[in-house]
């Protein structure tokens, strides 16, 4: 994971399969890397991955093995 930043100005988005409601995360691209939070609790705090650790998370999840990550 990356150290903390400051979020405020990040732009967030819900996963267009997301189904509209709020039981899903968000992500933003931010410095090279990306930051995902609940969007039920968008003020709980987010945890950042670097470039890799993004593209590792997400090939994680496509083979349907989060132990990958």
């Amino acid at each position: 994971m990356m150290p903390d930043a400051d979020l405020s100005g990040a732009h967030w988005r819900k996963s267009s399969f997301s189904g509209g409601g709020n039981d899903c995360v968000e992500v933003a691209f931010v410095d090279g890397g990306a930051a995902v939070r609940d969007s039920k609790d968008p003020e709980g705090g987010a945890f950042r991955l670097s470039a890799q650790g993004w593209r590792g998370l997400l090939a994680a999840v496509r083979a349907g093995d989060p132990d990958q990550a």
